[in-house]
């Protein structure tokens, strides 16, 4: 008797003809037939629960590629999308549109695409001519029709568009207008290299595609595939005819229902939707896992039914050499099956250190996915610097005006100051993405008050705020990061400011202390806080749209956090909000071993 288990086929067991004692033929007999039926029941139950299992198994792993791969296309596409909002803000690629005087912007380009990470980056003027490129071949080329350059100028948004070249291939781009006193003066594009997925892909027995709202294939593990639907897609490799699928479906025993046919073999079909644009991703997993797991457990029951049936033989041809030659030659089959039986096990123990380093990737996207956060911190705390100097300017341009030079000299000093201070805040990208990068040092909280106080000045003389301090006449210090420390005084005054808008009679009151920890406390008589339990979640803001993204104390809860502290807030007595830092006080021992 031979049997096909998913191509591997066990060696036949031939029963001789042997002579058998008379008076007991009809009992051997029965109980031969009890244990083949008692072998082909017990193969039968566990090759149907077997089946089910394994392919679910291989069911939850594709389930689970996918998720992975869908998980690092959209880290992709979000880290890249917040790249033209920061180049449009630049202050060197507008005045290069402006004064018309590109010699510099490629090579700034050049120094920003190795960071961003994204395949190319281009500046077209406002007739879509291309100005500056990472890559020089493509200076000059017009862009005047193009769907990213005609919908960029229409929108004062970042706009996402798909486009096949000539070769077949999509190039997804990233483009954003570029405006100087009100008007569009050009458009920065950045193109995003998702084709690297497809080289990705291209490694493992999977088919993977990703389709846009339409239908339409967007990247493939097969280049062919790309700009068809999944019907074209498939019809191009088409499986084979209705009786070829009949006889390949009946020829393995533990086959299971097909979801499709690629290439004539079947497979399995799993898809998962990637918030982003409507897309959708797909991939075709083959049985070939679930029919080999499956032999390899039947081989066994086989096997030692074999040795059952073969010992029955034994006993009952012991006397004959004849016998003992068979059972010899059987044995010897035997253990050839066992050595296959053992590279099969051998084979699904590395599958299963495949899973965990699968596992182990997807954990690691869950980091990437924080990286579009972070730019949209860093786009958030640069407007507090921004917002100041561009008051200073104002005041700077009024004294020169009324003839006080000497005056406007400060203003340029404290603008000169804040850029430096807009580059600090910026160095703070790769800090927030994972704890420790900088030496801490001690700080003066009195001091970094006063700066961020300085820092806030103008608004609050804007608004008319009373400003309350109660300092300490000793200085208060802190092991830690000044720029940072600043930082979070600077959101909490903001908060504050927000706070007390609509107010007849706006006041901040500021508490310094030291005690075990120093504390740092300040309280407005604004209306209160309504939602306390969500108040430091990133995005989580009160404000009406256009006036803030949430970020502010979640940042500043963060950087507490890092430097051994907390931050707390409540409703005071009455109305308004109360915003409480502790942080670990630096004593004269701690600052000596410094």
């Amino acid at each position: 008797m031979v049997r096909n288990l998913g191509g591997m086929s066990l060696p036949p067991v031939k029963i001789p003809d042997m002579p058998r004692p008379r008076a007991a033929s009809w009992r051997v007999r029965a109980a031969l037939a009890a244990l083949c039926i008692f072998a082909g029941v017990t193969i039968w139950v566990t090759n149907s629960l077997l089946t089910d299992r394994f392919t679910q198994n291989t069911r939850n792993r594709a389930e689970l590629r996918l998720a992975l791969y869908s998980g690092n296309l959209l880290s992709e596409l979000r880290r890249n999308a917040i790249v033209p909002q920061l180049l449009a803000k630049d202050p060197a690629l507008i005045g290069a549109l402006n004064s018309d005087d590109y010699s510099q912007s490629t090579a700034r380009l050049i120094s920003f695409v190795d960071e961003i990470g994204a395949a190319s980056l281009l500046l077209l003027d406002e007739s879509g001519r291309t100005v500056a490129a990472t890559d020089r071949t493509r200076l000059g080329v017009n862009h005047r029709s193009s769907e990213f350059f005609v919908n960029a100028l229409r929108s004062n948004a970042t706009l996402f568009s798909a486009t096949q070249d000539d070769a077949g291939a999509n190039r997804f781009t990233y483009s954003r207008r570029l405006d100087s006193q009100g008007q569009a003066i050009g458009v920065i594009v950045v193109e995003v290299d998702l084709h690297k997925f497809e080289r990705a892909w291209a490694g493992i027995s999977d088919a993977v595609y990703v389709t846009d709202s339409q239908g339409t294939i967007l990247l493939a593990s097969e280049p062919r595939w790309r700009g068809r639907t999944e019907a074209e897609a498939l019809a191009r490799q088409p499986a084979q005819g209705a009786i070829e699928r009949a006889i390949q479906a009946t020829a393995d025993w533990t086959q299971v229902p097909a979801d499709a046919y690629l290439q004539g073999e079947a497979v399995m079909r799993k898809d998962v939707r990637i918030p982003f644009r409507g897309w959708r991703m797909t991939s075709f997993t083959t049985y070939a896992s679930v029919r080999e797991k499956v032999n390899a457990v039947l081989a066994l029951e086989i096997m030692g039914f074999a040795i059952l049936l073969a010992l029955a033989f034994y006993v009952l041809s012991r006397k004959s050499a004849v016998r003992m030659a068979l059972f010899q030659r059987e044995s010897a089959d035997l253990r050839a099956l066992n050595q296959r039986l053992q590279r099969e096990i051998a084979e699904r123990e590395r599958m299963q250190q495949s899973l965990e380093v699968a596992e182990h990737s997807l954990a690691q996207s869950s980091k990437l996915a924080a990286l579009g956060e972070m730019s949209a911190a860093v786009s958030h705390e640069l407007n507090q610097p921004l917002a100041a100097m561009k008051t200073y300017l104002a005041g700077a341009r009024l004294l020169l005006r009324r003839n006080r030079p000497e005056e406007a000299l400060s203003s340029f000093q404290r603008i000169d100051d804040l850029i430096e201070r807009m580059g600090a805040i910026t160095k703070q990208l790769k800090s927030y993405a994972r704890k420790g990068g900088d030496d801490f040092a001690p700080v003066n909280m009195v001091e970094a008050l006063n700066s961020a106080l300085s820092m806030m000045e103008p608004q609050l003389r804007q608004r008319e705020v009373r400003i309350s301090p109660i300092l300490p006449d000793e200085p208060v210090r802190v092991m830690g990061d000044r720029v940072r420390i600043e930082q979070v005084m600077i959101n909490l005054l903001r908060n504050a400011l927000d706070a007390t808008e609509g107010v007849d009679d706006p006041e901040i009151d500021i508490i310094l202390a030291a005690g075990e920890t120093a504390t740092l406390t300040v309280r407005d008589n604004g209306p209160g806080i309504e939602n306390l339990d969500d108040l430091f979640e990133p995005f989580f803001t009160t404000k009406q749209p256009g006036e803030g993204v949430g970020l502010g104390l979640a940042i500043s809860s963060g950087i507490v956090n890092d430097l051994g502290g907390r931050l707390t807030a409540r409703n005071g007595h009455g109305r308004g909000a109360v915003f409480e830092v502790q942080l670990p006080i630096l004593s004269e021992d701690m600052e000596a071993a410094e």
